[in-house]
């Protein structure tokens, strides 16, 4: 049996005590109580009444699964640390046990210290501990009969860790249900190991299970010898709240009627009671065991608060739904005594405020009564935890405004055609607008469009709906037209307006200039002219200048596969025929996009290569060349291979290229040495490359993808990579690389341990993606997504559509449903963009040593001829146990260990 707690990492490998009682809030920040070392004949630290300074045990991190439980009964006075320690992971001894649960029941002021002499002679305990221990043989909780027949001869009987039948025991006697328990000890507990259970337990086991406290392990299986952690104990207890009516004189619970800064006000039974809160005041709900935030908190909800002195160290959402009741009706009038009239219906009724009763505007702002004009729609709010049902709020729900202000814009919503403002006083408001509004800066009229959030703005209302808003200063703005010209120190820039007018603008110093298919594209880029210029989109800032440049539509026309006739150098002069072999005459510039068989072209080097008879794409406005391309190789997807004919046919965007060959070309494919034409198939992606003449072909280079993981990266822009354990080397300067989220990154940004898909042209490397690597733990799966848990903590569920495969055991299958929960996963995108998962291999074995010069560790041999006992680790191994991250370092000689690996490297180590 597990008593229930949430350890959502490791439910199927570590036996948890899980309580499913009430899951109270807790949170860090006040002060605990430490534990002094107390040495003596073996025994464990003594446990002090010393407060600790106020702070979190350092040792129980934010998120920790069991946090909230820990510091919620460590702010109760339940249970105290040492020298800012919890020790979450200790095994829990009969002592500590004990003295919890008299804390837990609140008997401490039961404690004697001269009935602690009594004890019998086989129950050595520590002497802080002693007058718990005599306290619970006198109140039941633990039988002197029984724990006479405890063998202590190893380990004195308070220092034994306690077991988890021993504290199902402790516990339901704690909750005073001892007889209840042993009404049941005729009945079978239904676990696998019954007979394993003592007949004085078995009661206690099936009243746990009944009680849903407790529920079996692998094997259907209670395990009543297993140990129990200090943090399963804490959670234990904690939510076992929820079955007693046990009090603490420092918690309270009542309801919210009062929330500022710094402070929050509870009605306790009948009275108001304020309890200061700051920055690191902790926040739970009672429906979750990670932490809340302040906001969580609302007026008329039902809270505990665990503190003193008006301190709350620990606030708890015990119900979230507020207690107050509402009436809807048409304000009348105010009346004498603090009273309203309403009409309600055809009813006329009269309701009684006080000082605290709110009145707020239909946009949540503070507003007088004096302000709620006859005939408006208001709410009226009652509290109903009281028998006085206070008015707590009266609320406008529609009234009539009319208003000037000044104030900043905050939301503009077109669809709803409503825009809402942060007034002069700070309070958000919402107004309707309509096609008449006014909107202008600086006499120029603007639109809705114009008005940004952050805006400040003077603005009139007249029956709710806004009718004039005046901009403060200027706002972002965006517009579009032709690009005519870019000043000749590119400090202006002149276009023409949709609406046709021409307008000059000025530059920011870098402004920028995004055009599609041109990286770092520059002003030099762009293309002016008064007809056939650039459509572009300009960001201008509040200045009127000119930020940034988005070409949005080009009117450049492409000729490709012309030839040459001439060119003139001096004139920059082209001439060429193109496939009807009409000539057309072309003029270069310093703009003029060159492309042809080198990696830094040249206009000099283009102009050298410009002979008659030349093979060229050109794109072009009116007679300027914007681009001039030598044809050198063709890409496309090859339509046909004729042996016979010496020739091969590719398929190029929306043309079929047949091109012949002479001599047997060079075919080079990635990894494939002595390539031929006869290793390429129909359908292949390939680059052709063509002689010195442009008329045959010289080379096929097959386009390919792998997926490779980092190993080194080395001098020049070599990266050393493996696959498949095979290791190679290439380099990537004259590729594209990107990032993970399609970002452009430099060779020096590539780590070792990156997961790489690298395109390759034949055995050229031409671009580099950096895939997403997610290492997680399988917590959910279904047909469509899958629920990761990840080494970070963090929890996320991925909608998986399209092709999946999940590498297992060796198979490759195609279904997600083949995961299974618990599984560690490594989850990358596949070279054909499937989904991929990796299901690591797991292994169980014992710890022997860490190698930390070969970063790999050695486990104990299972039999002298077992030679697999050595292994790698990865670079960011996770190493923990439960949800405590350890070190590798941390590790001891027999240390029971779960390994996880990915071709044989270890990426995460479970200690037991």
């Amino acid at each position: 049996m597990t008593f229930k707690y949430n350890n959502p990492s490791h439910s199927k490998k570590v036996v948890s005590a899980v309580l499913a009682g009430m899951m109270a809030l807790s949170a860090g920040g006040a002060a605990m109580a430490a534990e002094s070392t107390e040495t003596g004949q073996g025994q464990t630290a003594a446990i002090t009444n010393t407060a600790a300074p106020t702070g979190l045990f350092s040792d129980i991190k934010v998120g920790y699964w069991a946090e909230k439980h820990v510091y919620k009964l460590a702010y109760q006075g339940i249970l105290l640390g040492n020298n800012g320690l919890f020790r979450p992971g200790d095994a829990v001894t009969q002592q500590e046990a004990v003295t919890m649960a008299i804390r837990f029941m609140n008997q401490e002021g039961q404690l004697n210290t001269d009935t602690a002499a009594a004890l019998p002679t086989n129950m050595e305990v520590g002497n802080y501990f002693k007058p718990y221990v005599a306290l619970a043989l006198q109140l039941g909780l633990i039988d002197k009969t029984e724990e006479s027949t405890v063998d202590v001869s190893k380990t004195s009987w308070g220092q034994k860790p306690a077991s988890r039948e021993w504290i199902t025991k402790l516990l339901i006697r704690s909750l005073d249900k001892d007889a209840e328990a042993k009404a049941q000890n005729n009945q079978s507990t239904g676990f696998a190991d019954n007979a394993s259970i003592s007949e004085s337990g078995k009661g206690y086991v099936n009243l746990a299970v009944s009680l849903d406290l407790a529920k079996g392990v692998e094997g259907n299986k209670f395990n009543p010898t297993g140990s129990v952690t200090r943090a399963q104990l804490a959670t234990f207890f904690s939510r076992g709240e929820s079955l007693t009516d046990t009090t603490y004189p420092n918690t309270s619970t009542g309801y919210v009627t009062g929330l500022k800064d710094g402070q929050i006000t509870l009605v306790v039974d009948g009275k108001a009671v304020n309890f200061a809160v700051n920055s690191s005041t902790p926040y739970f709900t009672k429906d979750s065991e990670t932490r809340a935030s302040a906001t969580d908190v609302k007026l008329y909800t039902k809270v505990m608060i665990v503190g003193s002195a008006g301190g709350a160290s620990y606030v708890e959402v015990v119900d979230a739904t507020p207690q107050v009741e509402s009436v809807e009706g048409t304000f009348a009038r105010s009346l004498s005594g603090n009273k309203i009239g309403i009409f309600v219906g055809e009813n006329y009724e009269t309701y009684s405020y006080d000082e605290g009763t709110a009145f707020i505007d239909q946009n949540g702002n503070a507003i007088k009564l004096s302000d709620i004009t006859a005939d408006s729609i208001i709410e009226v709010q009652r509290e109903t935890f009281s028998a006085d049902k206070k008015t707590v709020a009266i609320r406008v729900k529609s009234g009539i405004v009319n208003k000037s202000d000044n104030g900043v814009v905050a939301e503009v919503s077109t669809s709803g055609k409503t825009i809402k403002l942060v007034n002069a006083a700070g309070a958000t408001e919402q107004f309707a607008y309509n096609d008449n509004l006014l909107i202008t800066y600086q006499n120029r009229i603007m639109s809705v469009a114009d008005l940004k959030a952050g805006s400040a703005v003077k603005y009139t209302v007249k029956d709710s709906v806004l009718q004039t808003i005046t901009l403060s200063q200027g706002v972002e703005q965006s517009v579009r037209g032709t690009l005519v010209e870019i000043g000749g120190n590119q400090s202006t820039l002149t276009f023409k307006r949709e609406g046709g007018s021409l307008e000059a603008k000025l530059l920011t110093e870098k402004p920028e200039v995004i055009i599609n298919g041109i990286q770092d594209a520059t002003l030099n880029d762009l293309i002016t002219d008064a007809t056939n210029g650039d459509q572009v989109e300009l960001s201008l800032n509040a200045d009127d200048q000119v930020t940034r440049i988005q070409v949005i539509g080009r009117q450049m026309e492409p000729m490709n596969g012309v030839t040459v006739v001439s060119y003139n150098s001096k004139t920059k002069v082209l001439t060429v025929l193109d496939n009807n072999k009409k000539p057309f005459v072309f003029t270069l510039d310093e703009k003029t996009k060159l492309d042809y068989n080198t990696t830094k072209p040249t206009l000099a080097g283009l102009e050298s290569i410009l002979n008659d008879g030349r093979k060229l794409d050109l794109t072009y406005v009116g007679t300027r060349a914007l681009s001039v391309k030598v044809i050198y190789k063709y890409e496309g997807t090859i339509n046909n291979i004729d042996t016979s004919g010496r020739k091969i046919s590719l398929l190029s965007g929306n043309q079929t290229i047949t091109v012949p060959y002479t001599t047997l070309p060079t075919v080079e494919i990635y990894n494939k040495s002595g390539a031929s034409l006869g290793d390429l198939k129909i359908g292949d992606k390939v680059t052709v490359t063509l002689g010195a003449n442009q008329d045959v072909v010289q080379k096929v280079a097959l386009n390919t993808v792998a997926q490779f993981e980092v190993v080194a990266l080395e001098a020049n822009s070599r990266i050393r990579v493996k696959s498949d354990l095979l290791t190679s080397q290439f380099y990537v300067d004259q590729a594209v690389l990107t990032g993970e989220s399609g970002q452009t990154i430099t060779p020096s940004q590539l780590t070792a341990g990156n997961l790489i898909n690298v395109t390759f042209e034949g055995a050229t490397p031409k671009a580099v993606q950096v895939v997403k690597r997610t290492l997680a733990e399988v917590t959910a799966v279904d047909a469509s997504s899958v629920t990761l848990k990840q080494f970070n903590g963090q929890t996320e569920t991925v909608p998986v559509s399209g092709s999946v495969k999940v590498v297992k055991s060796g198979s490759t299958l195609t279904s997600l449903t083949s995961l299974t929960v618990g599984d560690r996963v490594e989850m990358t995108k596949d070279t054909d963009n499937s989904t991929r998962f990796r299901v690591l291999t797991v292994m169980s074995k014992q710890f022997w040593s860490y190698d930390g010069v070969g970063n790999q560790i050695l486990v104990k041999r299972e039999t002298t001829a077992d030679t697999n006992y050595r292994f790698a680790l990865g670079s960011s191994v996770f190493v923990h146990q439960g949800d405590n991250t350890l070190s590798v370092q941390s590790l001891r000689d027999n240390d029971n260990i779960v390994l996880y690996l990915l071709n044989n490297v270890i990426l995460e180590i479970q200690k037991q």
